[in-house]
C-alpha cells in the first residue's frame, strides 16, 4: 500500500535567500510572495537555515529595550539568542540553524509527526545531496484529505481487501462519504476484522473508519468493545 510523500504535496517553486541577503530584502520577499518563512541556501542550494517572521519580529520586540538593563537577570539568559537576532541585519544572523529538513520520499504521515515533534510549521524538502527541492507546510500536508471518495474506495477495495488481505469484494461492502469509510459484512474471525479496520485507517485521505463488521469467532482473547 503506497503512501503519498512530501514530493507529492510540497511546493516546488520556493523563494530562497543567501546568507548575505539583507533584513529589508527578506521582509520584501515575504510580503511579495505571501509566505511566512524562507530557506537560506548556499551556492549549491544546500539548506543552511530558515528565516521566519518570528525571527524578523525580534527586531521590533527589542526595539525599545536597553540591553544594559537586562544584564545579569534571568531574562538576559533566556533572551540572549533573541537579542542576537534583533541586532542582525542579514540572513546569516537572523536564521534559525541548523534547519529541520526532510527527504522528498518521506511519507506525509511521518512528516506530520516530525513537524509536530520539532515544533515547526513548515519544512524544507531536500534530495539525496541535501539540496533544496521544495518546501512543505502544514497546509500542504492536509491536502492528502482532499482525495476523492471514489479514489479512497478503490484503494480500500483493490489495494487493501483484495491485494493485501485476499478478501473478496462480496464479503465486505465499502462505502466512502466525505473521507469516512463505512465497512459492512461478515468475516470469519475478529482478528481479521480488526486488521481490516487498521489497514483501511492507514489509507491516505481516510478521515475515519466506521466498522459494522461482524464475526462468529473471537480469536483475540479480549473482551468485545462496547
Amino acid at each position: 500500500m503506497a503512501h503519498r510523500t512530501l514530493a507529492d504535496v510540497m511546493t516546488r517553486d520556493v523563494v530562497t535567500v543567501r546568507e548575505d541577503t539583507t533584513f529589508d530584502d527578506i521582509v520584501g520577499l515575504l510580503t511579495e510572495r505571501h509566505v511566512s518563512a524562507v530557506p537560506v541556501v548556499d551556492g549549491r542550494d544546500r539548506v543552511l537555515g530558515v528565516v521566519s517572521e518570528a525571527d524578523l519580529l525580534r527586531k521590533l520586540e527589542f526595539a525599545d529595550t536597553d540591553p544594559a538593563a537586562l544584564a545579569g537577570t534571568p531574562a538576559a539568559a533566556v533572551g540572549r539568542a533573541a537579542r542576537v537576532k534583533a541586532a542582525a541585519c542579514t540572513a546569516a544572523g537572523l536564521m534559525t540553524a541548523p534547519a529541520v529538513t526532510a527527504p522528498a520520499g518521506m511519507p506525509v504521515t511521518a512528516a506530520a509527526r516530525m513537524m509536530e515533534a520539532a515544533g515547526v510549521k513548515r519544512v524544507p524538502v531536500v534530495d539525496e545531496g541535501r539540496r533544496l527541492v521544495g518546501i512543505a507546510s502544514r497546509r500542504d500536508l492536509l491536502t492528502v484529505f482532499l482525495r476523492p471518495d471514489n479514489a479512497i474506495r478503490h484503494e480500500v477495495v483493490r489495494g487493501v481487501l483484495e491485494t493485501l488481505l485476499w478478501i473478496a469484494p462480496t464479503e465486505v461492502t465499502v462505502d466512502v462519504r466525505h473521507g469516512v469509510v463505512y465497512l459492512d459484512g461478515e468475516l470469519d474471525r475478529r482478528s481479521l476484522a480488526e486488521s481490516v479496520v487498521g489497514m483501511v485507517r492507514a489509507v491516505d485521505g481516510v478521515v475515519d473508519v466506521v466498522s459494522r463488521l461482524t464475526y462468529p469467532l473471537d480469536d483475540t482473547g479480549s473482551a468485545p468493545g462496547g
